[in-house]
């Protein structure tokens, strides 16, 4: 282990802030990905029994490594601890190092900085931290994104369509648009523009899933709440809603104000409100 100076890196913060733009998340999340990526590098160049704590500094780029170990008493045998023992230090020599610490606890040690210039493997090995690390943030930020977004309707371009089911581009994301969720005899093709209803969006190991529909109740009453004000202002309450997908539907409505006709206000002049609903339902 060596001691060197660290220099300011400016374009460090520059890559971190063009990524988080790129990928929609936080700055300091991708900067948290790269001290990741630092820290396992450093374990491939210094042997992986060392700890190793990277920090960037976000106001220069600099990137600071520094040992860290796992506290233990000062009589403790290694062999009957999970951790290597090149990782451990006795309580004594820890409390040099920080006087508050205590066993079971972690202390860095910043009095020994380590450099940083790891080589062609172990940087190679950040690489895939730092973008392991990047999509997983990535499907957070789209999960958070999404998740409260139930119940809406949404537009999208049609990306694929696979097995049946159709995957759609709604921008800043995928959903998937199954089978079974579609209206009969209804098809799309890549390219085509769609509208439908977010009906479940879950976090799953390969990221999340908004799953999308246009066969739900809710999606007819959704579409009468864009094309209806008086639906959108609380005025008319859609009380109930029965679909056959693809055939007929029927929506049962009243009016909060005596003065209001709930279902003269849902057809419209000459049927034009509903005739908008009945093209998109097909």
């Amino acid at each position: 282990m060596e001691n060197t100076a660290a220099l300011p890196r400016p374009e460090l913060l520059q890559v971190a802030e063009a990524v988080a733009r790129d990928k929609g998340i936080e700055k300091d999340e991708v900067l948290t990905a790269m001290e990741s990526a630092i820290q396992k590098a450093g374990r491939s160049k210094y042997g992986a029994e060392h700890d190793i704590r990277a920090q960037i500094d976000r106001k220069t780029g600099e990137i600071l490594a520094y040992p860290m170990y796992s506290v233990v008493a000062d009589d403790a045998d290694p062999a009957e601890t999970e951790d290597n023992p090149k990782s451990l230090i006795g309580l004594t020599k820890a409390r040099e190092i920080d006087p508050k610490v205590n066993v079971g606890e972690i202390v860095i040690d910043y009095r020994k900085q380590l450099s940083v210039d790891f080589g062609r493997i172990p940087a190679q090995t950040a690489k895939q931290v730092i973008g392991q690390k990047i999509r997983d943030a990535e499907r957070i930020r789209q999960y958070n994104e999404y998740k409260d977004r139930v119940g809406e309707i949404i537009n999208g371009i049609v990306k694929r369509v696979e097995t049946g089911s159709v995957i759609v581009d709604i921008g800043r994301a995928e959903a998937v648009l199954r089978w079974d969720e579609m209206i009969r005899r209804e098809t799309f093709r890549t390219g085509d523009r769609i509208r439908a209803y977010i009906m479940d969006v879950r976090l799953e190991s390969r990221g999340p899933q908004i799953f999308l529909s246009r066969t739900h109740p809710q999606f007819l009453a959704k579409l009468f709440a864009q094309e209806v004000p008086e639906i959108y202002d609380g005025v008319i309450e859609i009380k109930a809603v029965a679909r056959d997908p693809g055939s007929r539907a029927k929506m049962a409505v009243t009016a909060t104000d005596s003065s209001i006709d709930p279902v003269g206000a849902c057809v419209g002049m000459r049927g034009v409100r509903v005739q908008a609903v009945v093209n998109e339902l097909q």
